[in-house]
């Protein structure tokens, strides 16, 4: 397998780049402006880009997903439940990507936003079993996504509970790569650390460790922090729904 991860700062967020070496194929995930970091990666490692996924149609920055995809002739995932003013490669809760024997199941994990996946990885040529998640806003480490950017708050949070629900079901020793970290906007108490396990978020993460919805819901709404900058401007720009003025 590889696996490269990209950290930014100016968003604070993470770009991921997961592929099959032996097979020659490769995606990434949540990528920022400039794109020409992902294409001398993919090049230099001699992966070409099948795909290039979205875990959820940003309100944080501008995503370069469509922009890469087409210099690199991949397709632009995003669930399919995602409204936009362009066509996509939608995919549904269950589906499995295939790059060689790297392999992407999808989850749909709505509550940071309602079309937001998560992306649980295995390496068949290491195992059947899964060997990490990436869960975009979802969770993250030391918090999770927070709820009010694309939905009402309390929408939001009870969705967000069932889907962090789910995540609970995976092993302990499942590694968490998110996709953002300290200095983003996006949550409230996050880690600088860029990784994490399911075992230790359950363990340390106090929304991720709650148990009873209505706690959880008034945990999550009870202390919004200002929303990005231009949070409505992007995601609709991220939406094909507005022209970027950049």
């Amino acid at each position: 397998m590889i696996l490269r991860q990209f950290l930014h700062s100016d968003p604070v967020a993470v770009s991921y780049l997961v592929g099959c070496g032996g097979q020659a194929l490769g995606a990434i995930v949540d990528p920022l402006y400039p794109i020409e970091p992902y294409l001398e990666a993919t090049k230099s490692l001699g992966v070409p880009l099948r795909f290039v996924i979205d875990t959820h149609l940003h309100a944080d920055h501008r995503s370069a997903g469509r922009a890469l995809a087409h210099a690199a002739g991949a397709a632009y995932v995003l669930h399919s439940s995602a409204a936009t003013g362009f066509g996509f490669h939608g995919v549904a809760d269950g589906e499995r990507l295939e790059l060689g024997n790297v392999v992407l199941d999808v989850w749909h994990t709505p509550g940071h936003t309602p079309e937001h996946l998560c992306l649980l990885v295995t390496d068949r040529t290491r195992a059947e079993q899964p060997w990490f998640v990436l869960t975009g806003h979802t969770l993250m480490v030391g918090d999770v996504g927070r709820t009010e950017l694309a939905s009402d708050a309390a929408t939001g949070a009870r969705d967000l509970f069932a889907s962090l629900a789910r995540l609970k079901t995976l092993p302990d020793d499942i590694e968490i790569l998110p996709g953002a970290f300290a200095g983003s906007v996006c949550g409230r108490g996050l880690s600088a650390k860029p990784s994490s396990t399911i075992g230790f978020e359950r363990r340390h993460n106090t929304a991720f460790a709650m148990t009873d919805m209505a706690d959880f819901v008034t945990f999550m709404i009870g202390d919004i922090p200002p929303p990005p900058e231009n949070a409505a401007e992007n995601r609709a720009v991220n939406a094909g729904m507005a022209a970027s003025a950049a």
